[in-house]
């Protein structure tokens, strides 16, 4: 074989080897490359469940606050309104207490209309017969009583229903004793507030009328 068969002989395993190692240059770094590019991806991937798991919690810690703060205001609210109502209750009993201590024997007829007022229909007649008969005895008596307010107190609360204890101070003048004689009626009042809050009961009516 010629000098230069062999030559090109070896010419050509040299380009067959370099041929080789591109393409195994080339297979290295197309690996190198999807490698990279799974890392990127996974990367990627636990960003991305790390920014839904914040968002998902910062969801629920709203919910949850809002749900607290609704809580909150609705109860604060309840108290409010049970205040109020108590409050109104209170303000009824011990006004009513007032007009019905005061009367005067020259004016039944304004005294009458005083102790019936905002009462239920039951009452009002119960009242109205009582306030009759003791016209009778207290006009020989010349019976002039001036009352003003002391104090009132809830003494229950059932379904709207309010029973409130009133303290009224009481100066009561007759024809045997003009000076005057001091005394505290006391004596419970019902106050239905379902029903307009009218007066459906008067506990110790004879300490409203006078009696003892």
């Amino acid at each position: 074989m010629s000098k230069s068969v062999l030559e090109a002989k070896a010419a050509d395993r040299r380009d067959e080897d370099f041929l080789d190692e591109q393409a195994e240059a080339s297979a290295g770094e197309s690996a190198t490359l999807a490698e990279s590019a799974d890392r990127r991806q996974l990367s990627i991937s636990v960003r991305g469940l790390a920014f839904s798991a914040v968002v998902a919690i910062l969801a629920a810690a709203v919910g949850v606050l809002t749900w607290l703060y609704i809580g909150a205001t609705s109860q604060l609210s309840a108290q409010e309104t049970a205040a109020a109502n108590e409050q109104r209750a209170k303000e009824v009993a011990l006004n009513y207490a007032v007009n019905a201590a005061q009367m005067n024997f020259r004016d039944f007829g304004a005294w009458k209309v005083k102790l019936v007022e905002n009462t239920t229909p039951e009452l009002k007649e119960k009242l109205g017969r009582a306030a009759t008969d003791m016209e009778q005895v207290l006009a020989p008596l010349q019976w002039d009583s001036s009352a003003r307010p002391l104090a009132a107190a809830v003494r229950s609360d059932a379904a709207g229903i309010y029973v409130v204890d009133t303290f009224v101070s009481v100066l009561t003048k007759t024809a045997q004793g003009p000076e005057g004689m001091q005394s505290t009626a006391t004596y419970g009042i019902t106050i239905d507030s379902n029903n307009g809050w009218q007066i459906s009961d008067v506990g110790g009516i004879d300490a409203v009328l006078g009696q003892n």
